[in-house]
């Protein structure tokens, strides 16, 4: 029996970040750069400073900024409208206030995150997204008036930079790790590796193990987030019975459990770990490698939709 139109539709919308992840396994490192062809019209490289400080003058989104800083939430529309504004609007490429929002975000993705500003930016897709103050204030039950996203998609794409948004600021985000001891590691049994991608209290539940969830500097170098993004991590983390955090590169703890068996999910955001690689888990696991769209990806799904 196929699923519901409703349930379909949730599906779908789950299949979105799967196809992300998809994209993400096939490309690696690319998907942080520019996919399909440059993003057109760049006017810089670094952060739309009135987006950053939720003061653009376009009431809603400022409103949906400061709840993310409060949150760590952003309903998925109003993410969209808020990369539209910073991208084809005030001219940012895409990298750096992608980065922002990630950073931000308690249910942060790197390739979602980063793959939705590309399609919305039009560097990973036909045309670039845009949004009108009509179709902000009919989604966001809002009223605003002769704002400058106040005319007709055809005036926004030959809009020039609104004065609100033509400040730019450089970028600067950190990640403070909290400071941990060398676990306690008991040699007869193996280390089940844990990471931001793999909090799942159900995963090996009923065997005896270590359980390590590895906070590597490397990766929040590279990839930061926020005082509050950690603190879900480490607040969904004791969820797992008997975990310990350590906060070090993966090298330091094979040194700790050179006699252990190393079993982890594996994951395109740590494609240095060793050991034991078990498949990460996957809502359509009989469609594999790149498609160039969703919809080319979801027509495949489609098909074991009624297996699920």
């Amino acid at each position: 029996m196929l699923p519901s139109f409703s349930s379909t539709k949730f599906l779908q919308e789950l299949a979105w970040r799967e196809y992300w992840q998809r994209t993400w396994q096939e490309l690696g490192e690319n998907i942080f750069t520019d996919i399909k062809q440059p993003q057109p019209n760049v006017a810089h490289r670094t952060m739309v400073t009135a987006v950053e400080n939720a003061n653009t003058g376009i009431e809603a989104i400022d409103k949906q900024i400061q709840l993310l800083y409060k949150t760590g939430y952003m309903h998925n529309h109003v993410r969209m409208y808020v990369s539209s504004l910073a991208c084809n609007i005030a001219g940012a490429h895409w990298l750096k206030p992608s980065q922002w929002m990630y950073y931000h975000l308690l249910d942060g993705d790197l390739a979602s995150n980063s793959l939705s500003w590309q399609w919305v930016a039009g560097s990973f897709s036909a045309r670039k997204y845009y949004c009108n103050q009509e179709n902000i204030n009919r989604f966001t039950h809002s009223q605003q008036q002769h704002s400058f996203l106040d005319c007709s998609y055809e005036a926004l794409t030959d809009m020039e930079i609104p004065k609100a948004l033509r400040e730019e600021s450089p970028l600067s985000l950190e990640t403070k790790l909290p400071q941990t001891g060398v676990p306690v590691i008991e040699e007869s049994l193996p280390v089940l590796l844990y990471n931001a991608y793999n909090l799942d209290p159900l995963w090996h539940q009923n065997e005896k193990a270590n359980r390590i969830l590895l906070l590597e500097p490397s990766h929040y170098q590279k990839f930061p987030v926020s005082e509050k993004v950690l603190g879900f991590i480490l607040a969904l983390s004791q969820n797992i019975e008997g975990i310990q955090i350590f906060t070090g590169e993966l090298t330091a703890l094979s040194s700790v459990c050179k006699n252990n068996k190393i079993i982890y999910k594996q994951h395109p955001a740590f494609p240095h770990y060793q050991g034991t690689a078990e498949k990460y888990d996957e809502l359509f696991p009989q469609v594999t490698g790149y498609y160039n769209s969703f919809f080319a990806y979801w027509k495949r799904c489609e098909k074991y939709l009624k297996d699920l």
